[in-house]
This record gives structure tokens, C-alpha cells and sequence, in this order.
């Protein structure tokens, strides 16, 4: 693959380790606009009316299966692909993402001027979210080798970018669609070519800016230990043989349960601050809720990661579990009393433990299985991110709207909801306590990291 093969990105003597988290960052940067695609919903449904739906417009039911499409393949290809990306290295594997991500919404633009609904799933879902899968796991064993000091503060830098990048992917395509919309056009079909080119661009300097280090390479000063401390191996475990291990399936267990509880919530935030509190939180006020807890989404990436290098992976979860089943069982209640600044505060702390998930999985993953095979473990793990994707927002839409057919107020409707996390979060704290050090048998023969194998 010349430029693409792994050798072709080893670092050379003295390379500075801190240029290779903004080459991952800008790889999540732009895969995490899949956070904001929503602002895209409103106008699809409008692509023939233009000012208004027409009998032939796609609907918004049509319209939500493109997301859902997107975080589905996005697990499947992590799953599927992180062998792949092991093999052949970052750079190959960042290339196949920005292609695929940016291709996506070409696609996408080609259904929207076609009026082919099919073609926005394929482009956009399918294609889109092959790029997500594997653009999302492409840094992750390439930072955690650079900081073998630092792997939960490496993986945070990076996944931040993703929890971030609806910050950035929302109000351009606003203004995108915007600057294209006339007469005869919404400006969405526009808006996705320069937006795929755009975030291709992007995806690239993250594709020439990627090394790996070399096989003996450490930082200045950090001493390698010899003897495994408590849940932290110095051995491997390869991933085919990690797939059947009780503790992958903990941790599948624990991030499925973290995910389902936020993403529920996240994708209902503005309609459930509104139907809490009727009258007093506005649309406005609504619309900047949902980006505060963007903002803590995106901080707790970082700060509960960086915590968790310090107390330790498992105490991390324990505290994600614990303190999330006392937030969510006090939400109802601040609804009851009528208490905003309570109700935000729940959430703004819920959320950052929801994006901390994602930032720790990989580091403590780390230190169950080794780094030989932690990307493509990372990925097969993802696929719990998918299950959530279904459950949480299945569970908060369908119960909520089975209360209101029984009468339940709007503002009341969530209670069962809230209490039913705070369950699962009791499960999701059960499999965390149950995690214990994988046992030396389904260790790799060869303590070291063997060498990677050649890309297939």
C-alpha cells in the first residue's frame, strides 16, 4: 500500500508524541457530526415543498431511520473491521474513514436531488456509517501506545472530539443551508457535497499527520512494570480470544447500560425540558439546554478519562453507576417541586458521565487485555453502543408516550421513565463490581506485543 503501509508511519527518533492527538482529534472532529445530523430533519421534510411539506415529502419517521442507520453500521464496522485496522495501521484506516464519511454525504446529496430516499440511507447510513465505525476506532490503540503513562487522558483527548463535533457540524450546515436555500432548492442537497468535501479535507490531515511509534520506543523517564498491578495486565490477549472472556462481556454489559441511559436522554432533551416544565422553559431555552449538555457531553470525555488514569478504571464506573442511579432518581422529583436549576444540573452531570463512558472503555479495556489487539477488542465492544442506540431512545419515546394514552400530564410522564434508568444503571454497577483480572490462560504465549501481522 506504499504510503498507507504501517512502516511508512513509524515515528523517527525524538518525535514529539503530542502531534498525534490532534491528528486523531481531527479525524473525531468531523465523524462526530453525526450528533447534529437532526438539524437536517426539518428541512428533508420539506425537499419538494420547500416552504412547506408536500403530499410527496419524506416524513419524519421516514427520516429518523437515517440516523439509526448510521450508528448501527458505525457498531458493525467497528466490530467487523478491528482486525483490519490493527494490521494495517492508522493511516490506511483514517484514509478508508475520511472516504467513506465523506463519500457518505455525496451519496446523500445525490438522493436528496433525486428525491431517492433509499440512496440518503445508503449514502449517509450505510457508507457514512462504515466511516464512523472505523474512523472511531482508527486512533484508539495508536494513542494508547504513545501513552502508556496517560492511556484514559490519550483516549479522552481524541473521543472528546467526537462528543464536539456536533458543536461545530451544527451550525455550518445551518448556515450552509442557509447560504444554498432559494426558490427552488431547501439547500440541503448543497449543503452535504460541500460538507463531505469539507470534512474529507479535513480527515485528511489527521491521515498525513498520524505515526505509530517505534516497537521500543517509551517516554522520557516511564519505566514499563514488570509485575501486573490490581486489573492492570502486563500481558496480552488476542482479540478473538478476549471475544470469549466473562469480563469482555461485563464491560459489554457496563457500556451498553452507561449508553442506553444517556442516549435516551440525549435525544429527547429539548421536547422533555419543555414537557417538565411547561411554560417556563421556552424553545429557546430549550435549544441552549441541549447545547450545555453538549458542552458537558464533550468535557467529561476528557476530565472523567483523565481522572480514571489516576483512581482507576473500575472506581471510575462504579462512581458513573452510582451516582448516576441518585440523578436520575432525583429528576422526577425536580419536576415535582418545579426546580430548573436542579433538573439541569442532574443532566449536565449525567451527560458527562455518558460521554466519560466512551472515553474510559478504551483505557480499561487496556488494562484487562493488553494493548496487542485493543483497537479491534475496542471495536467489537462498540457494538453495545448500537444496542443502545435502539433501547435508550425505544425506552424513553415508548413509555413516555404509553403514559400519556393513559392520561398521565406530559410533565409527569417521564417519571417512570427516569426510574427505569436508575434500574438499569443498578445492573450496569452489579457487572462492574464483577469484573476481575482476565486469567492468565487466555494470555498470549509471548508476554511482549508481538509484531503487527501483515495487512490483508
Amino acid at each position: 500500500m506504499g504510503f498507507f503501509a504501517r512502516e511508512r508511519t513509524v515515528a523517527p527518533a525524538g518525535y514529539n508524541r503530542w502531534l498525534v492527538p490532534p491528528a486523531a482529534l481531527s479525524i473525531h472532529l468531523c465523524i462526530g457530526q453525526a450528533y447534529a445530523f437532526s438539524v437536517f430533519n426539518g428541512p428533508l421534510t420539506k425537499v419538494i415543498g420547500i416552504g412547506a411539506p408536500a403530499p410527496d415529502d419524506w416524513t419524519l419517521p421516514q427520516l429518523g431511520w437515517i440516523f439509526s442507520i448510521a450508528i448501527v453500521f458505525l457498531g458493525l464496522s467497528a466490530a467487523f473491521g478491528g482486525r483490519w485496522v490493527e494490521s494495517g495501521g492508522p493511516r490506511r484506516a483514517m484514509f478508508l474513514s475520511a472516504c467513506c464519511f465523506g463519500g457518505g454525504f455525496l451519496v446523500a446529496a445525490l438522493g436528496v436531488h433525486t428525491h431517492m430516499l433509499w440512496l440518503v440511507y445508503l449514502g449517509y447510513g450505510v457508507i457514512g456509517g462504515i466511516g464512523l465505525g472505523i474512523g472511531y476506532i482508527s486512533p484508539v490503540s495508536t494513542l494508547i501506545k504513545w501513552f502508556p503513562d496517560r492511556p484514559g487522558m490519550a483516549t479522552g483527548l481524541a473521543i472528546m472530539g467526537f462528543g464536539g463535533g456536533a458543536m461545530i457540524g451544527s451550525p455550518l450546515a445551518v448556515w450552509l443551508m442557509h447560504s444554498f436555500a432559494g426558490p427552488a432548492s431547501i439547500g440541503v442537497a448543497e449543503a452535504f457535497v460541500v460538507m463531505g468535501l469539507l470534512y474529507f479535507a479535513m480527515m485528511m490531515f489527521g491521515v498525513f499527520a498520524v505515526r505509530v511509534p517505534a516497537a521500543d520506543w517509551a517516554p522520557a523517564g516511564y519505566v514499563p512494570p514488570t509485575q501486573p498491578k490490581k486489573l492492570i495486565t502486563t500481558a496480552h490477549v488476542d482479540v478473538d480470544t478476549a471475544f470469549r472472556t466473562p469480563q469482555f462481556w461485563l464491560l459489554w454489559a457496563v457500556l451498553c447500560l452507561n449508553v442506553t441511559a444517556g442516549i435516551g436522554v440525549l435525544g429527547q432533551a429539548s421536547v422533555m425540558s419543555q414537557e417538565m416544565f411547561p411554560g417556563v422553559i421556552t424553545p429557546t431555552a430549550a435549544a441552549g439546554f441541549v447545547g450545555l449538555l453538549s458542552l458537558f457531553n464533550m468535557a467529561g470525555r476528557f476530565l472523567w478519562s483523565s481522572t480514571s488514569d489516576f483512581i482507576g478504571r473500575k472506581p471510575t464506573y462504579a462512581i458513573y453507576f452510582a451516582l448516576g442511579i441518585v440523578l436520575y432518581a432525583l429528576v422526577p422529583w425536580a419536576g415535582q417541586i418545579g426546580s430548573v436549576a436542579l433538573f439541569v444540573a442532574c443532566y449536565a452531570v449525567i451527560l458527562s458521565m455518558y460521554g466519560g463512558g466512551f472515553a474510559t472503555i478504551p483505557a480499561y479495556l487496556r488494562d484487562m487485555f493488553g494493548t496487542m489487539h485493543v483497537g479491534a477488542i475496542h471495536g467489537r465492544l462498540l457494538t453495545a453502543w448500537s444496542a443502545a442506540g435502539i433501547l435508550g431512545p425505544v425506552l424513553v419515546n415508548y413509555i413516555r408516550q404509553y403514559q400519556v394514552d393513559r392520561g398521565v400530564p406530559p410533565s409527569a410522564a417521564y417519571s417512570e421513565t427516569m426510574y427505569i434508568m436508575a434500574g438499569l444503571l443498578v445492573i450496569g454497577f452489579i457487572c462492574n463490581a464483577l469484573v476481575r483480572p482476565v486469567d492468565a490462560r487466555h494470555h498470549h504465549a509471548d508476554r511482549r506485543e508481538p509484531a503487527p501481522a501483515a495487512a490483508e
